[in-house]
């Protein structure tokens, strides 16, 4: 889809949709055999960014990794699926939802093994802020998504203000140790 004129259109949850499947292999894990969590966010913020980019269609940053569940350990030989889906769209963001799961590659049972919620901004080649589409949620579920995308935002927002109102009364009560 392109934009108009007057701005860019909204998308549908389907068309942010993204997949990626990777195969466990020992650089990726510890002495346990286990993938290491920085490897599995590392596939995560990648697959979020792809469900951002084909919604903003523009280059995007990753701004917050707000939330990660880590369920079930996953093994070396083990399939890694991720899949990806924008959430909402805001004026220059969007919250994209990922979710993970193993497959057993002798069985080929999966199990849902890490969940996260990530913010990606639009940027142009410049690394100026771009205006984002907006997000037509259509199924029940991507509604509910929608719903609960801006009350993570405005707990974000809160906690931002939060620890701006701490850092100034600990700025306040404090001597500058540098200056001391």
């Amino acid at each position: 889809m392109s934009s108009t004129e007057t701005g860019p259109i909204a998308r549908t949850v389907a068309s942010t949709q993204s997949e990626m499947t990777e195969i466990i292999l020992p650089n990726d894990a510890n002495t346990l055999g286990n993938l290491l969590g920085g490897r599995l966010m590392h596939f995560i913020d990648l697959t979020g960014a792809m469900a951002a980019y084909r919604h903003t269609r523009t280059h995007v940053v990753t701004a917050a990794m707000d939330h990660i569940d880590f369920i079930q350990p996953v093994h070396v030989g083990d399939l890694l699926i991720l899949k990806s889906s924008v959430n909402r769209a805001f004026n220059t963001s969007v919250e994209v939802g990922v979710k993970v799961w193993v497959e057993h590659p002798q069985t080929g049972s999966m199990l849902h093994v890490a969940s996260a919620y990530l913010v990606f901004v639009a940027i142009d080649k410049d690394g100026k802020r771009q205006k984002v589409p907006g997000l037509q949620p259509e199924t029940a579920n991507e509604i509910r998504r929608y719903g609960d995308a801006l009350r993570r935002r405005e707990y974000r927002e809160a906690e931002v203000a939060r620890r701006k109102k701490a850092k100034a009364a600990t700025a306040a009560q404090s001597p500058d140790p540098i200056r001391s």
